[in-house]
């Protein structure tokens, strides 16, 4: 009896022995693959290869814009520059040459308004705009808000975004107003 387990563990350490080198040349063999495919990965781009890319991505961003009409322009109705007002002030948008659509409605000519608030430069006229307190969108196609400012000085400019919030091209933009708040 005592017989049969020592030939089950010799039999055993056999087996554990003849794996043993079939495990190691695996992982050898991973490990190796493992290098070159990182080595392969991790080769930076040419020059070439980086302007080809970066091209690429601006001609799909001018791809997503749409064209406005010649003439189209965005103004505001009851503004004008130099306009001292109270808080909160009631804006008026108008538009000539376009039609005002809810955000994500594809049709040409036609955008929905944007208001610029207290910016100091224009946001890209390539990409979406900036959605925040200085870039304020009317994506339901309104035309008319009431805003509430501090008091002071204040610039406010329109700019009309087409169904991805993008800027046409040429942008529609309104004329820069400077308004003083009591």
């Amino acid at each position: 009896m005592s017989i049969i387990p020592g030939v089950l563990s010799t039999f055993k350490h056999h087996l554990e022995e003849r794996r043993r080198p079939t495990t190691i040349m695996s992982r050898l063999l991973l490990a190796l693959f493992f290098v070159l495919f990182l080595t392969a990965c991790s080769e930076t781009p040419d020059e070439q290869t980086t302007a080809t890319a970066e091209e690429s991505d601006t001609q799909s961003m001018e791809a997503l814009r749409s064209a406005s009409t010649e003439g189209a322009q965005s103004y505001f109705i009851n503004l004008e520059d130099g306009a001292t007002v109270s808080s909160p002030v009631t804006v008026q948008f108008g538009i000539e040459g376009m039609e005002i659509v809810p955000a994500g409605t594809d049709q040409e000519f036609s955008g929905h308004h944007h208001l610029l608030i207290d910016i100091d430069e224009m946001p890209a006229l390539d990409m979406p705009l900036p959605a925040d307190a200085q870039h304020v969108h009317f994506g339901k196609g309104q035309t008319e808000v009431e805003l509430t400012l501090e008091p002071g000085t204040h610039t406010l400019q329109l700019i009309l975004g087409n169904h991805l919030h993008i800027p046409h091209d040429p942008p529609v933009l309104s004329e820069r107003v400077t308004i003083t708040v009591q």
